[in-house]
């Protein structure tokens, strides 16, 4: 996996966790759905990105 491909998926995971802890202190369910998603997508592109690692 490139190192690109990290860093965007830890980005990722990372906005996630802002907007969720956001979403709580201003008690914005959609703000904190929207985080759980983010850091959801970012987990299952890094899962992904480690199985195509281990084929190769």
């Amino acid at each position: 996996m490139g190192t690109d491909d990290k860093i965007a998926n830890s980005t990722e995971k990372t906005s996630g966790k802002i907007k969720e802890a956001v979403g709580d202190a201003t008690d914005n369910r959609d703000l904190q759905a929207e985080g759980q998603k983010d850091q959801s997508t970012g987990s299952l592109k890094q899962a992904a990105e480690n199985v195509k690692d281990a084929f190769k």
